[in-house]
């Protein structure tokens, strides 16, 4: 009934005028020829702007859309910055619909704003603005609602926004982390085949010509390294049809078979120095998430399922599942995890003194905060180790490629000498 009453209110609710970008051109008090650019509904409305703030406009105009238009995509750091908004616009003790509307009004991106625009149409025909949220699932996932939902029922919807927009850009800043420590090996991996490649099939073909004049029998190394070459010459089609079968297929058993992405998920986990950084990423996104939902006044079982969904691996969404389903049965949430014997004891005793005092979300926080200085540490630990590795790995590919090439030169040196 609620839901009815909500459509029939918003179908007589005007659409929102759009918002274009307008050029303009004037006298300042002084005199003095000024432009600029200015956002509104119409050349009127801009005209009157501009006389409010001392300027005379000579011109205005609509302005002119590139020739080759992209559209920005929203980003998750997009969606950081609005909430940090909204949080602080809440707190100052503006409206809501207001605070809605002002950012819409003045975002960059044509898709934020249209976004927004359809937020506050919501909330102006009576619709909860958690409910508002929910059809836009790609921006605003379930425990951002949920955790919306939980700041209107209490009255504090500011320090909710508060929460959320610490929670989104920790969340943000972990995830920038974690891909820069997912980098440095990938682009060791790529440079080092790409210069052999390049190496195999433009380098040594000229030294291969040079020692078909020799006529004399090549060293072993120097024979190997032109059969390589000469293999890739002849069937390097069929090694980059191999790379792009093997990601094409790699994307889509990702995608399509849960089994597969737990194992990538555990396979993960074991990688030297990467994996021990994306344990601590995972109890890092844990606790950070189970704070905010409990501070939230999100009960703890619902809040154990958006850690576990937040974990971002799913070996620890298992145990936060199996966590979830003892504290269910009445065990304490300290015992639940030690049983699964994937926390740490430094975690679980912080979780057990939360517990006993009463201050879960706050032990939790700091829980959160400790790992998530590990992971920047160990990002920069890596960091510091790839380049050179990325040195040696690379110099070590083309020495060994020019040794190779040059080992009948030496030996034919030997021989006249």
């Amino acid at each position: 009934m609620a839901t009815a009453t909500a459509k029939k209110n918003k179908s007589k609710v005007k659409h929102q005028p759009k918002i274009f970008t307008f050029e303009w051109k004037g006298l300042n008090g002084d005199g003095q020829r000024t432009s600029g650019e200015l956002r509104g509904t119409s050349i009127a409305e801009i005209r009157s702007t501009l006389k409010r703030q001392g300027i005379s406009p000579k011109s205005v105009r609509k302005k002119s859309p590139p020739l080759f238009k992209s559209e920005k995509k929203i980003t998750a750091m997009d969606i950081a910055m609005i909430t940090r908004q909204i949080a602080t616009m809440l707190s100052a003790g503006v409206p809501l619909v207001t605070t809605i509307e002002l950012l819409g009004r003045g975002h960059e991106k044509a898709k934020v704003r249209e976004l927004l625009g359809t937020i506050l149409s919501d909330v102006q025909s009576g619709i909860p603005l958690s409910d508002s949220l929910r059809p836009h699932r790609q921006y605003f996932d379930d425990l951002y609602v949920d955790l919306v939902a939980a700041g209107e029922h209490s009255g504090a919807l500011d320090a909710v926004f508060d929460r959320i927009a610490t929670y989104r850009e920790k969340a943000e800043a972990l995830k920038s982390k974690i891909k820069k420590a997912m980098f440095y090996p990938a682009a060791v991996v790529v440079v080092a085949i790409a210069v052999t490649t390049l190496l195999l099939l433009f380098v040594v073909p000229q030294f291969e010509e040079i020692f078909n004049g020799f006529g004399a029998e090549l060293p072993a190394f120097t024979q190997l390294i032109i059969n390589i070459s000469e293999w890739l010459q002849s069937t390097w089609w069929v090694f980059v049809l191999a790379i792009i079968a093997s990601i094409f297929l790699f994307k889509r058993a990702h995608r399509n078979s849960q089994a597969f992405r737990d194992q990538v998920d555990a396979s993960l986990l074991k990688i030297p120095a990467i994996g021990d950084i994306l344990h601590k990423a995972s109890m890092a996104r844990f606790a950070r998430t189970l704070a905010t939902t409990f501070a939230a006044g999100v009960p703890l079982i619902d809040g154990l399922e958006s850690a576990a969904g937040a974990s971002g691996n799913a070996v620890y969404r298992k145990a936060l599942i199996k966590v979830r389903t003892e504290v269910m049965a009445g065990m304490q949430m300290n015992v639940a995890m030690r049983t699964t014997g994937l926390f740490p004891d430094m975690l679980i005793q912080m979780v057990m003194i939360g517990e006993e005092s009463g201050g879960l979300d706050e032990m939790l926080n700091k829980v959160a905060n400790i790992y998530e200085m590990q992971v920047d540490d160990a990002v920069d630990g890596l960091s510091s180790l790839i380049e050179p590795i990325m040195m040696v790995v690379i110099g070590t590919i083309v020495g060994g490629l020019i040794v190779g090439m040059y080992l009948p030169i030496f030996q034919m040196g030997n021989v006249v000498g």
